[in-house]
């Protein structure tokens, strides 16, 4: 009767011994099974292409008029001389500078009641050579003084018996202004009262 007891007892330590081995309910470290690790797919950044930068647009020349009328926006009007008493005229001006390679020229003349003649041309050179041209040029007679007008590249004024001719030069423009009076010195004090008006037309132009 003592050995079926101790069989028994040995029995319910063998099933308890082999209970201990299973998980136990109340550590959590082995009771539940670790979740099979799971990555979120992110799905890769992909850069969008970079187009090449657009040149900027190239700045429109600027506007350059054409040379007839650049010479006439600097050639003296009829009210530029009402002061002087004179009338339009008709006749080429008697001025001393060639033309050379000029593109355009406009010219204006006026007389006076004694008779004597009032003209004025504007030429028109390339590529603001207008004061080399006007450096290269000699006119007849002797170089007289009048007023250094602001704002030119040159001038020049000469006198040859009673025609008296002054000439200023800016950029692609020459005006010449040309007396021809009763004498040198009444053509010379016409031309000099003309400069502030005429300077003002050459040096307005681009």
């Amino acid at each position: 009767m003592r050995h079926r007891q101790a069989i028994a007892l040995a029995a319910v330590a063998l099933v308890g011994l082999t209970a201990c081995d299973g998980p136990d309910p109340n550590n959590l470290e082995t009771y539940y099974d670790d979740p099979a690790p799971t990555s979120s797919a992110v799905p890769p950044t992909s850069e969008a292409p970079v187009s090449p930068a657009k040149a900027a647009p190239a700045a429109p020349p600027p506007v350059v008029p054409d040379a007839g009328r650049l010479a006439g926006q600097a050639l003296l009007s009829d009210a530029d001389v009402a002061g002087e008493g004179v009338q339009p005229g008709s006749g080429e001006a008697s001025g001393c500078l060639a033309d050379g390679p000029s593109a355009g020229s406009r010219t204006a003349t006026w007389r006076y009641s004694s008779g004597s003649v009032l003209s004025h041309r504007v030429v028109v050179f390339p590529d603001g050579s207008a004061a080399r041209a006007l450096a290269a040029n000699e006119c007849a007679g002797k170089a007289v003084s009048v007023p250094v007008q602001p704002g030119v590249e040159r001038q020049q004024a000469w006198c040859d018996g009673r025609t008296c001719t002054v000439l200023l030069a800016k950029g692609r423009l020459v005006s010449e202004l040309t007396v021809s009076a009763s004498t040198g010195t009444r053509a010379v004090d016409a031309a000099k009262r003309l400069l502030p008006a005429m300077t003002a037309k050459l040096t307005a132009q681009p």
